[in-house]
């Protein structure tokens, strides 16, 4: 018996077919294979894409620009993520000029139509050639995303000459796995001599490369945080204010890299935005060049819900069923196969097909219930998270984040292993994180968490394992364990199940949590205007109702009901590993500890988070003077999302200190934006003070050591302020007229930030024409399905391009050079005024306060805008009622002026010029 041979279209033939499409916000350009051009508007593209094929760039992007289906054309990044997988590419034309090597064309569309049919062919030979990087798997998955529909897929089968049908490819069994080794001894004790610290941050800018002395202090200060401590509960604790451009990535890599070497031992170097992560991990090439020797000392740590998990792959896999999803998760197997760690987060992953396929469908890919089943898996070996946690306990440098550190030394607190030694980058945001961290919310979402955590799926079709199939095989033998269980299982019946919300709508819960939400959020309607509103909306927790305080009081007790026999198993699963220590192999021990684990933080949940909250309507008593309470219903583009009980810490810094800070060694805490320079004090102590405040140094008997180094920048001639006083900001018209003639003054190279997301997108509806006329392109968060990381590579790579955002744009931006020289403010970026916000504001000085937290974002933003020698940089304020005492967020020597709209409009075009 034979086979029939498969036969697929020579890619060729068809390229020589299939015309470019260009869409852009007011029309578009289509070229066809031979050069011929045609420009049309966005209505005449409508009637021609329905029944022609194209090749486009960024599906997405042309969809929302067109506003009709055009899932049929030919999405060139879909080509290159398989063909290159796991390789760098920004989603637009100049993009793949760039990560293909082609040489740089003009910017119209024409040029980018022509770009594309390039790109296409190169991307295709590729394929073709016999030295072709990343062959493995590729025939089998185009087979399968050619199945699906995938309108490449027949292509790439026909480049490959693909004929006969082969087995699966799965990508989990052609992945490393990662070997058991003993645990690393612990480090010594040496400390780091300024002169260590100086001579390797020389190494690591290079010979030929400029001195900058101001760079060389931040390195000799920063060695000290390596001392020996003596006292235990009191670390060396530095706070480090270094102005832009001072070089304090490298400034604290050298002695950090000194004392790890030295001493045999791990330092963790913290920020708060992925950007800075990645920038890091670049800088840190020139400590390793080497990228054997770096993949061995180096190592990115994130949480769980970051990383690909095999086994949810696997599952997923066998049960697809819809075509996109097909699609993507055979893009998903080629870069996985490739990856460096397997980061779907800000990693290698192509972040833009999540805007392509749904954000929804990578979030199943990943761990974002903690439902691991750890050694059961049939991965394990190979996991990426098992990887990534193994490679931090021997690597010489870990790259983390804010949050990941806190989690970790809540949840670990007192284990010999945890790290002694930090850098805290970003440090200005250290107590936004640890609010974020160290809070505790009784909500429907949480609880629905919860409850699939521990009963796994309830409904068809709907994936979870649950704590019954993670636990069974590891006590079958154990009855007391088995029906504790049991009766976690029954007790977690108490939490909202799936589709609670429209049972909370309805009035009609189901079960003690259920109708606990019910009432909040009739309390929450009952003292807010929140009928109509488009926004959450919240109220305080005093004075209930009775039915509010009945429900709580009988929630209190089903909560108490799950956590004692949840307690109890995790104390039956630790006795397990005592009485049968001889008797477990490593990777169960694992499994039963981490489960264990797992247990004891949900319960820590329960017991020491929720049941506290609701005990103030049992005993009347008011929370704590540490803690603010607060009900809310969140809405999302005016759909409500979420509703319950809030308790923050007022001053979320002290568990941060607690917890994070006492146990260790030493700490730098470092930034650009570290203190509050106040106009009308001259007294450096004051000006330290709400640093000490906001990093928690403020909790430590003794003071932290304090240093603060300027900016070598000459902002007198590099940077002008602006604040425009004649300006009516309430007018959309009026305001968009403002940044439409400031961007066009600058020629692009702009940043608009903005207060509130609706004004942004008026602002941007009516910057589109105008801007696309001056051949200016503009993105925003909010409106483009691109996300901010992305947008922010956008707008550094486009150097004429304009960027409108709110505050996650101001703080993650890094733009050296002409990209960025013109920033615009709405107006003063005054600070939410919540429930949680007027707590702290009464614990921290009231107006001050205000101030403070607004100098701060104003210094941030700021800050962006001149990061090399020459650098140019114009920041305007359109609110002309900003105070004078928050001008000393600028530099001293940066000349402020207040003046009209034309006037400011004419003095940017001439300092810019």
């Amino acid at each position: 018996m034979t086979t029939s041979l498969l036969q697929f279209p020579a890619p060729d033939e068809t390229l020589s077919k299939l015309p470019a499409l260009i869409v852009g916000p007011l029309g578009g350009v289509i070229m066809t294979p031979d050069g011929e051009v045609e420009i049309y508007t966005l209505s005449e593209l409508r009637k021609i894409v329905r029944d022609h094929d194209f090749i486009l760039c960024n599906l997405p992007v042309a969809a929302r620009h067109l506003k009709t289906d055009i899932t049929r054309c030919f999405d060139i990044l879909e080509l290159f993520a398989f063909v290159r997988p796991a390789e760098f590419c920004l989603p637009l034309p100049m993009g793949l000029s760039l990560a293909l090597d082609l040489p740089q064309l003009g910017d119209t569309h024409e040029d980018e139509a022509a770009l594309l049919l390039k790109a296409a062919a190169l991307l295709f030979e590729e394929l073709k050639s016999p030295d072709y990087k990343y062959p493995e798997g590729a025939a089998t998955i185009a087979y399968n995303m050619s199945e699906a529909g995938w309108r490449w897929g027949p292509l790439i089968l026909g480049a490959l000459n693909y004929a006969q049908r082969n087995d699966q490819y799965q990508v989990w069994n052609h992945l490393g796995e990662w070997e058991e080794t003993a645990p690393p001894p612990p480090p010594g004790q040496d400390q780091v001599d300024p002169k260590e610290a100086e001579e390797r941050l020389i190494s690591l800018l290079g010979a030929n490369s400029e001195r900058r002395p101001g760079q060389l202090e931040y390195a000799a200060k920063a060695a000290q945080v390596f001392d020996v401590t003596d006292k235990e509960g009191e670390p060396k604790i530095i706070l480090s204010e270094a102005g832009t451009g001072i070089g304090k990535t490298l400034g604290y890599i050298a002695p950090s890299s000194v004392w790890a070497e030295k001493n045999g031992g791990t330092v963790w170097l913290s920020t708060f935005t992925k950007n800075l992560q990645r920038q890091l991990d670049q800088e840190l090439d020139r400590l390793y060049p080497n990228p054997k020797e770096k993949k061995k000392k180096v190592v990115i740590r994130k949480g769980r819900e970051n990383y690909l998990c095999l086994l949810n792959l696997q599952e997923i896999s066998n049960a697809a069923s819809q075509a996109q999803g097909k699609i993507l998760l055979g893009l998903v197997n080629r870069w996985a196969r490739y990856s460096r760690d397997g980061d779907m987060i800000g990693g290698d992953f192509p972040s833009w097909l999540g805007e392509s396929f749904g954000p929804g469908r990578l979030s199943q890919l990943t761990d974002r219930r903690g439902e691991c089943v750890y050694s059961a898996c049939a991965h394990y070996k190979k996991c990426f998270i098992e990887k990534a946690q193994r490679k931090a306990k021997t690597a010489r440098l870990v790259i983390a984040n804010h949050a990941l550190v806190m989690v970790q030394s809540a949840t670990r607190q007192g284990e010999a292993d945890l790290p002694t030694r930090y850098i805290f980058d970003e440090g200005h945001h250290l107590f936004d994180a640890s609010d974020n961290v160290f809070s505790a919310h009784l909500t429907g979402q949480e609880g629905l968490e919860l409850r699939r955590w521990i009963r796994g799926a309830e409904i068809q079709n709907r994936r979870g394992k649950g704590l019954k199939g993670r636990l069974d095989d590891l006590i079958a033998d154990e009855e007391e364990a088995g029906q504790f269980l049991n009766k976690v299982y029954m007790a977690a019946a108490c939490l909202p199940a799936d589709g609670w919300q429209n049972r909370l709508s309805e009035e009609a819960p189901f079960g003690p949590m259920e109708n606990f939400l019910v009432q909040v959020r009739k309390q929450i309607y009952a003292r807010t205007k929140g009928g109509e509103a488009y926004h959450s909306i919240e109220t305080y927790t005093t004075n209930p109702s009775e039915e509010l305080v009945e429900a709580a009081r009988e929630l209190s007790v089903a909560l108490a009901d799950l956590s004692a026999p949840l307690k109890r198993l995790s104390a039956l699963l630790l006795k397990k590993l005592d009485m049968e220590a001889d008797e477990l192999d490593t990777a169960t021990r694992n499994r039963l500890e981490s489960i264990s684990r797992s247990i004891t933080r949900r319960c820590e949940i329960i017991s020491d988070g929720w049941i506290p909250m609701l005990e103030v309507y049992n005993s009347g008593e008011k929370p704590t003077s540490h803690f603010i309470d607060w009900f809310e219903l969140t809405r999302i583009a005016g759909r409500e999302s979420d509703v319950g009980m809030y308790r923050h810490w007022i001053d979320p810094s002290e568990p941060f200190a607690n917890v994070v800070l006492k146990p260790s060694h030493g700490a730098l805490i470092t930034s650009a934006t570290l203190r509050d320079r106040l106009v009308e004090s001259q007294n450096p102590d004051i000006e330290w003070n709400s640093a000490e405040i906001r990093t928690g140094a403020a909790h430590f008997i003794h003071p932290p050591a304090r240093y603060s180094l300027k900016s070598p920048f000459d902002y007198e001639n590099q940077a002008r302020v602006f604040i425009v006083d004649d300006l009516n900001i309430r007018s959309l018209d009026q305001l968009a007229a403002a940044y439409r003639e400031l961007f066009l003054a600058s020629k692009g190279g702009a940043l608009g930030l903005f207060t509130a997301i609706g004004r942004l997108k008026e602002v941007y509806n009516r910057l589109l024409g105008p801007l696309e006329d001056a051949h200016l392109p503009i993105f925003a968060q909010h409106v483009d399905p691109i996300n901010v990381a992305t947008l922010i590579d956008i707008f550094r790579m486009v150097e004429h391009s304009c960027l409108l955002g709110t505050d996650a744009v101001r703080d993650g931006v890094d733009v050296p050079g002409n990209s960025l020289r013109l920033c615009v403010f709405d107006k003063v970026p005054w600070p939410r005024p919540t429930i949680l916000h007027k707590a702290r504001r009464e614990h921290f000085g009231k107006k001050t306060y205000d101030d403070l937290i607004t100098r701060l974002r104003m210094k941030q933003a700021f800050g962006r805008l001149i990061r090399k020698n020459t650098d140019k940089g114009v920041f305007v304020m359109l609110d002309g009622a900003t105070p004078s005492r928050l001008l000393s967020c600028f530099p001293e020597s940066v000349k402020v002026e207040r003046i009209g709209l034309a006037e400011a409009i004419q003095k940017t075009r001439e300092f810019l010029e």
